[in-house]
């Protein structure tokens, strides 16, 4: 039995094992923290509250939208309490879980939505593997954002330039074909 190759194995598998371990836990969520959710949650950008700066809209599902707003139009951050949703155009949303849901996206989850006069339907969910329309992975680009700023982007946060203008996102804000229906029903 050749002792020095069999050793280089077992060293190979132990931390192939220890790697498989972490990279679980990394991504893990706690099924107890984690909010119930329905399509119905995400609705109008029109019905949501607009952050001070404009950029996006939030709400809060479990009620608590005045703790919400409170850090969305914060000078220096803060943490998102749970319950909180953040939409900067009507496809992409972001969810807020319990404490201790996930801790590497401080328990963040990502929506990638397809919405209509209808309503929404949930194409992607997850933490670190959402990918939007623009090719971007959401948590590539969230976890770029400075630590006081909960993993939110603004032009100002520490994330990558958005790949789009400010025109361009208030003209798609504006396009919220969910928005759409309510304003026919208004004729």
């Amino acid at each position: 039995m050749n002792i020095p190759r069999f050793k280089n194995t077992l060293k190979i598998g132990f931390m192939l094992s220890v790697s498989l371990l972490l990279v679980g836990q990394s991504n893990s969520q706690d099924n107890d923290k984690q909010l119930e959710i329905t399509t119905d949650l995400f609705k109008c950008l029109t019905e949501m509250a607009k952050s001070d700066s404009g950029s996006y809209f939030v709400d809060n599902i479990l009620g608590d939208l005045a703790a919400t707003i409170e850090v969305a139009n914060s000078e220096s951050g803060g943490e998102y309490p749970a319950g909180s949703l953040v939409s900067l155009i009507p496809t992409e949303v972001m969810l807020k879980h319990q404490s201790g849901w996930n801790e590497e996206t401080n328990d963040w989850e990502f929506f990638e939505l397809n919405v209509s006069a209808t309503g929404s339907e949930i194409i992607s969910r997850g933490t670190t593997d959402v990918i939007n329309r623009f090719g971007g992975n959401c948590f590539g680009c969230h976890q770029l954002a400075r630590p006081e700023w909960d993993l939110i982007c603004g032009s100002d946060h520490g994330c990558a330039p958005l790949p789009i203008d400010r025109a361009t996102i208030m003209a798609i804000q504006d396009g919220d074909p969910r928005c759409m229906k309510e304003n026919d029903d208004d004729l």
